[in-house]
């Protein structure tokens, strides 16, 4: 069974505009890797440094920015091509959950499928939290995925995702091969009694 994901406390990311698509995420030239292991360092990369290698002003440069654990985007993330690279990307580099006005189907399923919640809030919660950090990025946000809520500074906003998201990780169920694994001897009996997995039932008919 995977692990339960019912709530996180950390400081946050802001990374502001709509329409992110996965491209901008991680460039198309990182994803001949053979593994995911090394695309943290690769996440947001045209963006974060220029041909030089040099650092450009960008949020996920900042001094905090490796402790953090929520990221807060707007409106349509992820967006693009369907590339599972991007989710592995913002996972390696550190973000455990993302807080956004709404997110491209296929990414938020790629967020789950590797445990990351892809939760959503209004523009103007969205607005209040980026804000907030902001203006006290060492200050921990508190993430709670069971109960649908988002703590600002002590405030709480709503926050939403897809039913069967929502338990999948508050049921430590979102990892759809580990539940394959799991189940593998109730799956061998229910193939043991379809005829048409049998060698020897087609060998019978012959």
């Amino acid at each position: 069974m995977s692990s339960k994901i019912q709530r996180m406390a950390g400081t946050a990311i802001v990374v502001r505009g709509d329409d992110i698509d996965t491209d901008r995420i991680i460039p198309a030239r990182f994803l001949k890797a053979v593994t995911f292991d090394e695309l943290g360092g690769k996440v947001f990369y045209d963006e974060r440094f220029d041909a030089n290698g040099q650092t450009k002003n960008h949020p996920l440069n900042a001094p905090h920015a490796k402790q953090a654990k929520i990221g807060l985007v707007n409106k349509n993330f992820g967006c693009g091509s369907s590339r599972e690279h991007a989710p592995q990307a913002i996972k390696r580099f550190g973000i455990q959950a993302l807080v956004g006005e709404s997110f491209a189907e296929i990414f938020a399923s790629n967020c789950l499928a590797i445990g990351v919640p892809a939760v959503t809030a209004s523009h103007d919660d969205v607005k209040k939290a980026m804000d907030f950090v902001e203006k006290n990025s060492g200050q921990p946000l508190e993430l709670d995925v069971e109960r649908g809520t988002l703590s600002v500074g002590g405030q709480f906003v709503s926050i939403a995702l897809p039913a069967a998201a929502k338990k999948a990780l508050v049921d430590g169920r979102w990892d759809f091969l580990q539940e394959l694994l799991d189940a593998g001897e109730r799956i061998e009996q229910t193939a043991s009694k379809l005829p048409y997995l049998s060698f020897n039932a087609w060998s019978q008919k012959s």
